[in-house]
């Protein structure tokens, strides 16, 4: 496999940066905190993704670590590769909730399906553990993890057995423990007894499930709820109606100053009594004998002083007059200012009739006007009044009726409501009758199971103990055959391992030992020496032999992946790090990538004409 070039839309530091890598030796050239170990774990994410971790894990993860730092939410990008001859674009959305993975084989010009078997072939059969600690050099950690210890041997073992390793004895052996403890489960010293205690235990919850109580009546009373709900629902539109109806009839009596049947009768009557007031003032307005007993009584006044000043200026008239003339003088008088008296009244009272005329008019005026919209006053008038007040009554009377109406009503739906809430509670009665008998069901299915178990327990005892015995057989020969498969762990990485380990040390050492937990010694001719006794760059060079011997144990043969260092030749003095140089372009076929915050490694390479592709960031 071999990377040709990446983009990153937006993965910690970077956004919209372009990446390109050739054939061999690729120097990544960057000051410290210029990226070069996010470019590093960007590609670790575009082969194995990134998981976001759970808990306190998360604070510290490689999600939350390599976010994008403009906050653009853009967290994605591609990956180019080569492998088998077809190059593919890997792209990766690193999103919590928009994980997205897409396998394009330009080769072929179409989308892959991101299955297992395709990954393992671009990957080159690389689980992550296996690349963090074979290919993929850390910063500063050349030394492996604990964790490669188990894979190694696990896939050591499956070769040496299988030739493959589609054989995996740790899973196997994990296989037949587990179908071993779910054998012992099944054998019950006691089955016999505890078969016939549910039998009893079964029959006495037959019992129980068939008595009335539990009898379902769960759907009669959901559909009688059903049917109060709708007349509940059909009540309460009648009520509304029946409500806007009478605030509309209200409110045409509240416009028309009415409050209730007794105002607006007590108004009908009193305006008939202004209308009987207006008549008898136009009548007796009307009438001409008021003016003549008026006019008359003033002729006779004037007549009667007139006669009186007579006598006064003709005594010699005396003699004719049955009486004496102050008599006849003061008589006269008395009469005349009797009949002006008179004329005065009639006067005034047609003065007074005019006024109430002129009174009944305005106020009869401005009633028709507001209820009739004409002031005129006229018997059609009054005529027209009435049968508005009737027409006020009969709404008066409709208003009364709705609200009498609207009481039944709400004491319908009152009752309607009672009923309504008795018929939840019913409802969550039986939901609780049924709850308690879907429960007594389920105890009694699980009885009958438990009882059907037992009863196939009892006849297959003697099957589930060979089976038992067989289990123990198989599981006695693989340990004698992991045992032996761990003994000789040691000769598949000290032999690959000690071929290398010459090339990388300039022959310095040219043969070391590795037990079955990866602590390694040094041969000389007279001892072991321990590898924590070497210098710290001959430490460095050797755990870097290591991780290339178990790289190549690991990866499936038919194709490599790069080797990828992140500053890890900083213990190495420029010596170290020539002769390492010249030995991994020789040694190593694929490509190699070195990220470095150093100069040196560009500067010895041009110095000893090896060729490289120098990558600045």
């Amino acid at each position: 496999m071999k990377l040709l070039n990446l983009h990153i839309s937006g993965f910690g530091k970077f956004q919209d940066q372009d990446v390109s890598f050739e054939d061999r030796l690729n120097v990544v050239y960057g000051k410290n905190e210029a990226g070069k170990s996010t470019l590093h774990t960007f590609i670790r994410g575009m082969l194995f993704g990134i998981e976001k971790q759970r808990g306190r894990a998360s604070k510290n993860d490689l999600y939350n670590k390599y976010e994008p730092w403009a906050g653009s939410g853009t967290y994605e990008g591609w990956l180019r590769i080569e492998s088998g001859g077809e190059i593919y674009r890997i792209e990766r959305r690193f999103q919590k909730k928009s994980k997205d993975l897409t396998i394009v084989n330009e080769t072929l010009g179409r989308e892959m399906e991101p299955t297992k078997a395709l990954l393992d072939q671009l990957r080159c059969g690389l689980t992550e553990t296996a690349y963090n600690n074979t290919i993929s050099i850390g910063q500063l950690k050349c030394a492996t993890d604990g964790g490669m210890v188990a894979e190694l041997r696990n896939y050591i073992a499956n070769l040496n057995t299988s030739g493959s390793i589609a054989l995996n004895i740790t899973k196997a052996s994990a296989y037949l423990k587990n179908q071993r403890r779910e054998l012992e489960a099944q054998l019950i010293p006691q089955a016999a007894l505890s078969y016939t205690t549910l039998l009893g235990e079964i029959r006495k919850l037959e019992q129980e499930i068939s008595s009335p109580a539990y009898a379902n009546q769960l759907m009669n009373y959901r559909s009688r709820k059903t049917k109060l709900k709708q007349q509940l629902e059909e009540k309460q539109q009648e009520k509304e109606n029946l409500l806007q109806k009478a605030a509309r009839g209200r409110q045409v009596l509240t416009g028309s100053q009415f409050s209730d049947r007794d105002s607006i009768t007590g108004y009908m009557e009193s305006t008939r009594k202004l209308y009987a007031d207006y008549q008898n003032a136009a009548a007796a307005c009307s009438r001409k004998s008021l003016k003549v007993r008026a006019v008359l009584s003033l002729l006779l006044a004037v007549v009667c002083l007139a006669g009186a000043g007579l006598l006064t200026q003709v005594p010699e008239l005396i003699p004719r007059l049955p009486v004496s003339l102050p008599i006849a003088m003061g008589g006269l008088g008395s009469l005349g200012v009797v009949f002006l008296v008179l004329s005065i009244l009639q006067l005034n009272r047609g003065r007074r009739y005019r006024k109430e005329l002129d009174a009944s008019t305005r106020l009869l005026q401005e009633i028709f006007a507001r209820h009739l919209g004409d002031s005129s006053v006229s018997q059609e008038a009054m005529s027209a009044f009435e049968l508005r007040m009737g027409e006020f009554l009969r709404l008066c009377g409709a208003i009364d009726q709705s609200e009498e109406t609207l009481r039944h009503l709400t004491e319908e739906i009152a009752r309607l409501q009672q009923q309504e809430e008795s018929c939840s509670e019913e409802i969550e009665q039986q939901q609780r009758v049924q709850w308690e008998l879907e429960k007594k069901l389920e105890h009694l299915a699980s009885c009958k199971n438990q009882a059907e178990a037992l009863k196939r327990t009892l006849a297959e005892n003697e099957r589930v103990q060979e089976e038992l015995d067989a289990i123990d057989l198989a599981m006695d020969t693989m340990t004698t055959l992991s045992t032996s498969i761990r003994d000789s762990f040691g000769l598949y990485l000290n032999k690959t391992a000690s071929e290398l380990i010459g090339g990388i040390t300039g022959n310095i050492y040219s043969s070391m030992s590795i037990d079955e937990n990866l602590n390694i010694f040094m041969n000389t001719p007279t001892r072991l020496v321990p590898i924590e006794q070497v210098s710290s760059g001959t430490m460095d060079q050797i755990y870097l032999a290591v991780r290339l011997a178990a790289a190549k144990l690991v990866q499936n043969g038919r194709d490599t992946m790069p080797l990828i260092f992140d500053d890890s030749f900083v213990l190495y003095d420029d010596e170290r790090l020539k002769t390492a140089l010249k030995w991994l372009v020789s040694a190593y076929d694929s490509q190699i990538v070195i990220f470095t915050c150093h100069q040196r490694e560009a500067q010895l390479l041009t110095a000893n004409q090896i060729p490289y592709n120098l990558i600045t960031i």
